[in-house]
């Protein structure tokens, strides 16, 4: 959604090989297809006030049933877990945008939780544990939909077995000349799922599926990022060969990414506390 303010990157410190999983969604892709838990809440869960100097900040699964949430702000933390953007979250005190929280958890069973799974596991985790009140109500937003490009759709129709998960993430790159590219790779997913990637985790306002695809694509998405996206905290490229997020998703997947207006459900917090000693 990020939508994520991000710790800035220091690109002398960026090694040539993957560098930063921003989030990494859904599960792997082809999981053996077993019985799986009701992933209701997580079995434990600690949360705690982040190292302010640590660096790098991601929500994701380490293992089947180990989650980790580092560095995110409360309302950061909200806007994940209900797939929004920080554009359609208001109400609480300061601190719920400016104290970044550690969230380690573990899941239920031996199979690790989808996306879904997860933040529905995350949302009771933050009710709970910030005694967390809202209300929702509908807003006209800046939002960008996603539609079919002239030419139509470069994708690839996913051959995954019935009940895999999806698996999308995003993967930050060092450029040889300074700053950085992004590769999106996505496997077994429909495009509300990308639609709720994009705006969970890269543009700063909500994301919406106007294309009218049916059914589950894998593709990749390779973009050099600007200001807009990533929180702006992403250090700029001085010589990319990689386009624009808007020129890439023309080009790589036939599909455009227009800037507009429409009815987002915003999120309003009406009480919140700080979370008690782990």
């Amino acid at each position: 959604m990020q939508l994520l303010k991000l710790t800035r990157l220091r690109t002398q410190h960026l090694k040539p090989t993957i560098v930063a999983l921003i989030i990494v969604a859904s599960g792997l892709f082809g999981q053996s297809l077993v019985k799986r838990p009701t992933f209701d809440a997580f079995e434990v869960a600690t949360i705690k006030p982040a190292d302010p100097n640590s660096q790098g900040r991601y929500i994701r699964m380490q293992g089947v049933n180990r989650f980790q949430a580092k560095g995110f702000t409360l309302k950061a933390l909200v806007a994940a877990a209900y797939s929004l953007t920080p554009r359609a979250l208001s109400g609480g005190a300061a601190w719920t945008d400016s104290d970044p929280y550690d969230i380690l958890a573990s899941t239920p069973g031996d199979v690790q939780p989808s996306l879904d799974e997860q933040m529905s596991m995350l949302r009771k985790l933050l009710t709970d544990r910030f005694q967390l009140i809202f209300h929702r109500e509908p807003r006209e937003l800046p939002v960008f939909a996603i539609t079919l490009a002239k030419g139509g759709p470069k994708l690839k129709q996913s051959a995954a077995p019935s009940g895999a998960l999806p698996y999308l993430t995003n993967t930050i790159y060092p450029e040889e000349k300074g700053g950085v590219h992004v590769l999106l790779p996505a496997r077994n997913a429909n495009m509300t799922q990308f639609a709720a990637m994009m705006q969970r985790a890269v543009v700063d306002r909500a994301v919406v599926d106007q294309t009218g695809l049916p059914g589950t694509y894998d593709f990749d998405l390779e973009w050099t990022p600007d200001d807009g996206q990533f929180g702006g905290q992403l250090p700029r490229s001085v010589e990319s060969t990689r386009p624009g997020l808007f020129t890439a998703m023309q080009e790589q997947l036939g599909l455009r990414m227009e800037a507009t207006r429409g009815l987002v459900q915003a999120l309003v917090i009406d009480r919140v506390e700080r979370p008690s000693a782990n």
